[in-house]
């Protein structure tokens, strides 16, 4: 008899890959950012990533980082959290769901998924730590009782790296 294979990829492997993955269709030239919310079946029930929203054109708005506010992307942008809400399958279902980020939170991405009921975030990459957003995020996840911690994988030739 054969026995089953054992070099298996998790669950939460599993999930950040498909986040990762989901990042790959932004076009984003700095920042590629994947979400990936699953409820406590272990379903997945959204995906997004970041880019502009629908119907706004991609070839129009900017994809700068520097110069006048209104001149880069971060007016027009929406978050992968954002996104991975809005797409979510079953609405009711978010309430105590995980999300797996590719990258941290920041604070608006926060109090969305606080005020859906997302009650846990597994992140990749936290390489904004320092920035005041994301202290801003902690703070909130931490006052809401949103658990909050960066996934290692093992198996680092099937989670994407992060550009």
């Amino acid at each position: 008899m054969e026995n089953k294979r054992t070099d298996y990829i998790s669950w939460e492997e599993y999930f950040m890959a498909i986040a990762q993955l989901s990042a790959k269709r932004s076009k984003d030239p700095n920042t590629q950012v994947g979400a990936c919310i699953v409820n406590a079946n272990k379903r997945i029930i959204g995906i997004g990533y970041n880019g502009f929203p629908i119907g706004c054109s991609d070839d129009e708005l900017p994809w700068g980082r520097k110069g006048d506010f209104l001149d880069t992307k971060y007016p027009y942008v929406c978050h992968a959290e954002m996104n991975a809400i809005t797409n979510a399958s079953n609405k009711p279902d978010l309430d105590g769901a995980s999300m797996y980020v590719s990258l941290f939170p920041c604070n608006e991405c926060a109090k969305l998924i606080v005020q859906v009921g997302i009650k846990e975030i597994v992140f990749l990459s936290d390489k904004y730590h320092d920035d005041q957003v994301f202290i801003a995020a902690r703070r909130i996840f931490d006052m809401a009782g949103v658990t909050y911690r960066q996934l290692i994988p093992t198996h680092t030739d099937i989670i994407l790296k992060l550009e």
